[in-house]
């Protein structure tokens, strides 16, 4: 088939009259390059389902690509006797028709489907998975990516496969396994739609508000500033802060209620320079205590504070790991503590220190989550479970909340949550981390990357030998395979480059371990240009 056959084609399949105008002038006019961007080939499903561009045809974003994910998703269902799905939205582009899109598909096959009253955060959605006893959740979202961009992420609710879920996101084998079921629909005007569906009162959305609110007991009257990110996280976490008995957040205005064009940000992700100027400079107007931010969908969590040698600075996401796990750790008697390979070994220490449990897993929440019984869990982009038993998934607003009780338990004796990370780098040396993104054109650049660095690896970075290299789609500790590369130099400095999961980025992760932050940071600045050029 030509490309103008595979238009007509689509066109002809097309729910949404919209799209299929759009191709239809490309068409006419004879826009190749558009339609090429358009077809080819069709949205990849994985782990982190879809995730792409709002545009016509099988390679963006649109109703047509949706509902035929939505009907491979009910062939995988239906031979597995899975038949009940919750479905939630953020408040990007396209969401609500999604949704919807979905809704139709799954009513039509006979399943039970429920919608969230609005747009909502994720955690949201992955409690209510969990509460409603759903075998599937959907959340339409694409998190922390650019404006333009949209996603479908697919969670499962009991054992499925023989892997136990609980409400959290898919793994391997999952994801291929319903990739071929959405390669299998051919033609989407052939499914059968229905309107039978419940959209869910705020019942849900209260109960999941009540249960994280419990997580903070002590109020106290620090001023905090919050940010959303032009996100859907503000009415929620408010909600929790009020029934804490928190003082109500000092937002920022221009972020604080959802807007899809993400007007104040380059882009929507609280770890890119410049994200949290705005909250920052808020901060300093209201002489604020510390600034929290969350990612649009609100699953991520943040934190600036006030430096008393730099001024406002954002804490890295291994330093909130470390608040968070050893405040954790100090009030269990039994747990497990976990993180993901590219964070930072000192959570492991903590554990160590006060007799608990440690795993570590692949990079991705859904890795983390597949550990039964875990007391806390963090990924160094940002991603915290503070309670698993209630959301088992990364959650930014039970951190939220979390965080803010123990910078106010702290500020009660007279410390600051800089305080708390000192006593832990006095307990265990200072523990430097460092995450280079690279933003590639396109994601085959992934594979011309990594196979370099394959096949040619480095025997020198910054004058440091290489002393070993684990390749980690061969690993030898147990985890699964993985495409990246575990690089370790002498002086026991860790070097971990992956290609990102959701986006065109080839990310890198150093840590290095010293007596002092001065020391540490002198490494860091030593391996930062002949990294950034070892991934170009």
């Amino acid at each position: 088939m030509d490309l103008t056959q595979e238009v007509q084609a689509w066109i002809a399949d097309d729910p949404d009259p919209k799209t299929a105008a759009q191709l239809q002038q490309w068409l006419d006019s004879k826009n190749e390059v558009e339609l090429r961007a358009s077809f080819n080939g069709f949205l990849q499903f994985g782990t982190a389902g879809l995730r792409g561009p709002i545009r016509p045809g099988p390679s963006g974003m649109n109703r047509a690509v949706v509902g035929r994910t939505a009907a491979g998703l009910v062939a995988y269902m239906k031979e597995r006797n899975l038949t009940s799905v919750v479905i939630g939205r953020d408040a990007r582009y396209g969401s609500e028709d999604f949704t919807f899109e979905t809704a139709e598909i799954m009513s039509g096959a006979g399943m039970k489907v429920y919608i969230l009253p609005r747009p909502l955060p994720t955690p949201v959605l992955a409690f209510a998975t969990n509460e409603l006893k759903c075998d599937v959740g959907i959340m339409v979202t694409a998190s922390h990516n650019p404006p333009q961009d949209n996603g479908y992420k697919v969670y499962l609710g009991g054992t499925v496969d023989g892997i136990h879920y609980r409400g959290s996101q898919i793994i391997s084998p999952t994801d291929e396994s319903i990739a071929k079921k959405i390669d299998s629909i051919t033609s989407l005007a052939s499914q059968p739609r229905g309107k039978e569906w419940t959209v869910l009162g705020e019942e849900v959305v209260h109960k999941y508000v009540g249960i994280t609110a419990a997580l903070a007991q002590r109020p106290g009257n620090l001023k905090i500033v919050y940010t959303a990110m032009h996100g859907v996280g503000t009415q929620t976490l408010q909600h929790v802060f009020h029934k804490a008995g928190f003082p109500q957040p000092i937002l920022v205005d221009a972020q604080a209620q959802p807007d899809p064009d993400f007007p104040t940000v380059a882009f929507p992700n609280p770890e890119e320079p410049g994200a949290i100027d705005l909250a920052l400079e808020t901060a300093r107007t209201f002489d604020a205590d510390l600034v929290i931010a969350n990612d649009p969908d609100a699953d991520r969590c943040a934190a600036a504070v006030k430096d008393p040698n730099k001024g406002w600075r954002m804490l890295r996401g291994d330093e909130l790991g470390v608040i968070l796990g050893e405040t954790i750790a100090r009030t269990t008697s039994k747990g497990i503590l976990a993180n993901s390979i590219v964070s930072s070994s000192i959570l492991s220490k903590i554990a160590a220190h006060y007799k608990l449990e440690f795993k570590e897993t692949l990079t991705g929440f859904k890795w983390l989550a597949k550990i039964d019984g875990l007391t806390f869990g963090y990924e160094e982009a940002l991603g915290y479970a503070v309670d698993a038993i209630t959301v088992n998934d990364k959650d930014g607003i039970s951190a939220a909340i979390k965080l803010a009780q123990i910078a106010t338990d702290l500020a009660a004796e007279n410390k600051t949550l800089l305080d708390l990370l000192d006593e832990v780098w006095a307990r265990h040396g200072f523990h430097a981390t460092e995450q280079i993104s690279i933003r590639l054109t396109d994601l085959s650049q992934v594979g011309v990357i990594m196979g370099g660095l394959r096949s040619n690896s480095p025997k020198e970075i910054a004058g440091r030998s290489v002393t070993s290299i684990d390749d980690l789609a061969n690993p030898s500790d147990g985890l699964p395979p993985t495409d990246g590369l575990r690089i370790w130099l002498d002086g026991g400095i860790r070097i971990i480059i992956r290609p990102s999961g959701t986006e065109a980025k080839m990310k890198c992760y150093i840590e290095a371990i010293a007596k002092d932050s001065a020391t540490a940071q002198t490494v860091l600045d030593q391996l930062r240009a002949p990294l950034k050029e070892l991934l170009s």
